[in-house]
């Protein structure tokens, strides 16, 4: 956390003003970091996947009724109590699961209460009596425009956009399932108690996709499946948890065959997961997933698997969660906006079915409305048939464009008809990323130390700067020029370049070790002889010469195509001594 303050990675915000828990800044290295992460989490999502998978950018306000419809607004809480003395708030849970250490989520703000007299757990600040748990809802909410009571809510995740979005973005794909619709964006909860650092913020970044597929169609769902199916997860299932036991390895083939993962598609895109931590460093030893429990879970899934990494500070900590949200948040969004979200799925041949037509009487909406039976009959059209339905038989009025339709104005009609298909609600998996814990993770996981020197060896292609330049001599003109030269045709080839030519040569390469340059030019005397430059590789302190104009191709095969250096030059004497001291070759 040091080094992340001090070299411009990431500090708490609003510092000048004393600070504010659950907000954090990025600075300039760091933004570029996260950039690269995201950039990363695209390509493994949906650049890999281009013929599935597609991303969009959606409001972060929401009108109220879209919470309402996705269980937000009743079920997104978290239980909180008060101090009795003091009055600061806490996270309920967290405080019983660090005085008395077991698994405090999923229980009843009761029965947190009882825990709380019988262990006589007290305010951790001032030692005071503790109130009644109880439940604190997360959502930020605002007011939409000038008029009080048009209430909004800033997104507490991505989702909703995408399944409000689902039906423009499934007509621009042609109505073919599955379909994958990604996006990538900041959120905000108010939490009771941020802490842990980058680990719970107030407001933050998520990359998520919601991964639509036919309910009918296991196999057809999820066509990259065997890219995977040998792919070793580990995994620990609630009954394993609930027994104390740790994770199991199993293959992604074995933990669907044995009913562990409840569908193919989620397992795959734990597979993908595991694989895009294992790019950012993080060996398979350090992760598992964590399935949550029925009373863990959030109210929309039915299964969830938390994506655990090792952290030194903390310990386990959840990265991503991998959600099958079945066709919840569809069929709510259908019932609250009265839209049809289904999707059209064709018989291989017509058949011939008896079926029923519900539609509103125009004749009698007219006597009945008026000037206003136009609107009402427009409105109307949008209206599932299955809903029309439903009123009709159960003799029920429904709401049209404000107006109450009494159920004698629909006319229910049943005849044979040819049907080419029929109409189906998908269902929804779910893999979502905490953008900045994974920032945090990357740089745990690429922070290490080399005789007294701080190295951030992070993967080569997400390291903020790619390359530094650097004169062998502060202030020796020629030098200079040439490095200068070097700098400008590594900027023209696309790269983020660090020029540095103040103090020694030894404290230039420690200040790139420090902020991860993976690669660094330095420009010397042999350069004004024979046009040739070193490179020197960030994590082993090696160095190779090459000539100058190769050093764009030099450095491409170096990060992306992770090369060794001795392949891109002729090798330098090493003494790794001297390097130590900075006086590398």
């Amino acid at each position: 956390m040091e080094l992340a303050r001090r070299r411009g990675f990431f500090w708490p915000s609003y510092e000048i003003y004393g600070g504010v828990a659950g907000f954090y800044d990025f600075g300039p290295y760091g933004a570029v970091l996260k950039k690269r992460i995201i950039e990363k989490w695209r390509k493994f999502i949906v650049e890999d996947h281009s013929n599935y998978v597609v991303e969009i950018e959606t409001p972060i306000i929401g009108p109220s009724r879209v919470y309402e419809a996705s269980g937000h607004v009743e079920n997104f809480t978290d239980p909180i109590v008060s101090c009795l003395k003091c009055g600061r708030r806490f996270r309920a849970d967290h405080l019983i699961e660090e005085k008395l250490g077991i698994d405090a989520e999923g229980l009843s703000p009761e029965e947190m209460t009882r825990l709380i007299r019988e262990h006589d757990i007290r305010c951790p600040v001032c030692g005071g009596p503790l109130g009644e748990v109880k439940l604190f809802n997360l959502l930020f909410e605002t007011q939409i425009g000038p008029y009080e009571g048009n209430r909004g809510f800033l997104r507490p995740e991505l989702a909703q956009g995408m399944f409000v979005a689902f039906k423009r973005v499934l007509e621009v794909m042609r109505g073919r399932l599955p379909l994958g619709i990604a996006q990538i964006g900041r959120v905000g909860r108010n939490e009771i108690s941020p802490r842990q650092a980058m680990m719970r913020l107030r407001e933050f970044t998520i990359m998520e996709m919601e991964y639509f597929i036919d309910p009918e169609d296991p196999e057809g769902s999820c066509p990259f499946y065997d890219r995977v199916a040998g792919e070793v997860l580990r995994i620990r299932t609630y009954e394993m948890k609930q027994k104390g036991e740790a994770p199991r390895e199993y293959t992604v083939d074995e933990a669907v065959d044995k009913g562990l993962i409840i569908h193919k598609c989620l397992a795959y895109w734990m597979a993908v997961a595991k694989r895009f931590m294992n790019s950012l460093g993080v060996p398979d030893e350090n992760m598992f997933f964590d399935e949550k429990g029925p009373n863990e879970r959030a109210h929309y899934s039915s299964q969830t698997f938390d994506q655990m990494v090792k952290v030194s500070r903390w310990g386990w900590v959840e990265v991503a969660g991998h959600s099958y949200r079945g066709d919840y948040d569809l069929s709510r969004h259908m019932k609250y906006s009265g839209a049809d979200l289904t999707v059209f799925k064709p018989y291989e041949k017509p058949i011939k079915v008896r079926v029923k037509r519900a539609f509103l009487d125009k004749a009698y909406i007219g006597r009945l409305f008026r000037s206003e039976a136009g609107r009402i009959l427009r409105e109307a059209a949008r209206i599932p048939e299955e809903r029309l339905l439903e009123a009709a038989e159960r003799g029920e009025a429904i709401r049209v464009a404000g107006y109450e339709i009494p159920p004698e104005a629909i006319r229910v009609v049943e005849r044979e008809e040819k049907v080419a298909g029929k109409r189906i609600i998908p269902h929804v998996v779910e893999p979502s990323f905490g953008t900045d814990r994974i920032v945090y993770v990357a740089f745990e996981y690429a922070y290490r130390e080399k005789a007294g020197r701080t190295i951030l060896s992070l993967p080569r292609d997400i390291a903020p700067v790619q390359a530094g330049v650097v004169p062998l001599v502060e202030k020796e003109e020629s030098l200079r020029r040439e490095a200068q030269r070097l700098y400008r045709l590594l900027v023209e080839n696309g790269y983020y370049v660090l020029y540095d030519d103040s103090g020694s040569i030894g404290k230039r390469y420690a200040r790139m070790d420090e902020i991860g340059v993976p690669a660094v030019f330095t420009v010397d005397y042999q350069t004004l002889e024979d046009g040739t430059v070193t490179m020197r590789d960030r994590d082993t302190w090696r160095q190779v010469r090459l000539p100058l104009g190769r050093a764009p191709e030099a450095l491409a095969r170096f990060l992306y195509d992770k090369v060794d250096i001795h392949e891109l030059g002729t090798p330098v004497r090493f003494d790794e001594e001297e390097s130590s001291r900075g006086v590398d070759g």
